[in-house]
């Protein structure tokens, strides 16, 4: 099992470097001035030569990239050109909100995922299967921004019972320790006693975890359905039927658990496109999460903090990758020995 892990680890610094190269490359390229933005228009050509020499973009590119490589190793991703601070603050700030959000939206389609493909599956050819199905199409079919907007018109707009955006109400004053605001509630919870900040965080999330979660929901339904009906059809499922065994042993103790591997890859997959996606969800709920920086970062053209999330976030994907290759292992031996 060490070695499996330290192999798979190995590979994940090739991945990085490529991902880094291709993101600093792609920035540095495309249109726009840096020193443009920082200054504004009315800024003179020995000024602007002056905080190009600063920033080093007069340098040739490929000593540029050197020079950013050698500051990714101190997690030097430098400054913001719009507020001036490090991204590396920036990013530790802004980053527990977006896998807070990721993660709730993850639980939510993982488990209800997993319970309707395996209902599904169990109910093959049913009414109840049917709806499933046209449930979950329905889901991969919808966009996240559309559904957004179609859930705080329902939930905040119609009926008043969840805020429209936010992480906590602006009325409260919570003591942060980690800026996951779940865990920070928890905290006074025990510290004080008081079940406001939690309530208020967990209604916040509420819409946009939904919004988020629901194509990972679907395509986690459609797959658990898929791998839980090939399963059911092996000859060890109708012995173990034969032999009386009780049917609600034989779905989760053996059919599920065989189902696992199929479903294991798009929980892990979902889980970074999540990161990606957001963006648009964080925007919609005004959540202050790094998907919300990231686009007004690329509104104001702020190369270092785009370039800096979009290597946090890639670094993220990877090494979820990693973590379900390593429970692969764990849930079937044989990949370890492959």
């Amino acid at each position: 099992m060490l070695s499996y892990i330290l192999k798979r680890i190995g590979l994940l610094i090739p991945t990085l470097l490529g991902v880094i190269t291709l993101v600093f490359f792609m920035i540095s390229l495309s249109p726009g001035d840096p020193a443009r933005v920082m200054l504004g228009e009315r800024a003179s050509a020995e000024q602007l030569e002056k905080l190009r020499e600063d920033l080093g973009l007069d340098r040739p590119l490929h000593q540029q990239y050197f020079s950013y490589l050698s500051r990714i190793v101190r997690l030097d991703f430098g400054k913001s050109i719009t507020t001036g601070r490090p991204v590396i603050e920036e990013i530790g700030q802004l980053f527990p909100a977006t896998m807070e959000l990721a993660f709730f939206a993850m639980l939510l389609a993982s488990g209800l995922g997993i319970i309707i493909g395996v209902v599904s599956a169990t109910k093959r050819n049913t009414p109840l299967d049917y709806a499933s199905m046209i449930g979950a199409l329905f889901g991969v079919s919808m966009p996240v921004f559309w559904l957004g907007l179609v859930l705080i018109m329902i939930f905040s707009v119609g009926l008043d019972l969840l805020p429209t955006g936010g992480r906590m109400n602006i009325r409260l004053y919570m003591e942060t320790f980690t800026n996951f605001y779940i865990i920070d509630a928890l905290i006074a919870l025990f510290r004080k006693g008081d079940i406001t900040y939690l309530g208020s965080a967990l209604k916040h999330l509420i819409l946009p975890a939904a919004a988020l979660g629901t194509i990972p929901l679907a395509i986690i339904a459609r797959t658990t359905r898929s791998s839980m009906l090939e399963v059911l059809k092996q000859d060890y499922i109708k012995t173990a039927r034969a032999a009386g065994i009780p049917e609600g042993k034989i779905i989760f103790r053996y059919a599920l658990k065989n189902a696992l591997l199929p479903i294991i890859t798009v929980i892990g997959i979902q889980f970074g496109l999540l990161l990606s996606g957001a963006i648009l969800t964080e925007t919609i709920f005004a959540w202050p999460g790094i998907g919300k920086w990231i686009y007004h970062s690329i509104s104001a053209r702020d190369y270092p903090a785009v370039q800096g999330g979009i290597i946090i976030i890639s670094t993220v994907f990877v090494v979820i990758n990693l973590l379900v290759d390593i429970l692969y292992s764990v849930v079937n031996p044989r990949v370890r020995l492959s």
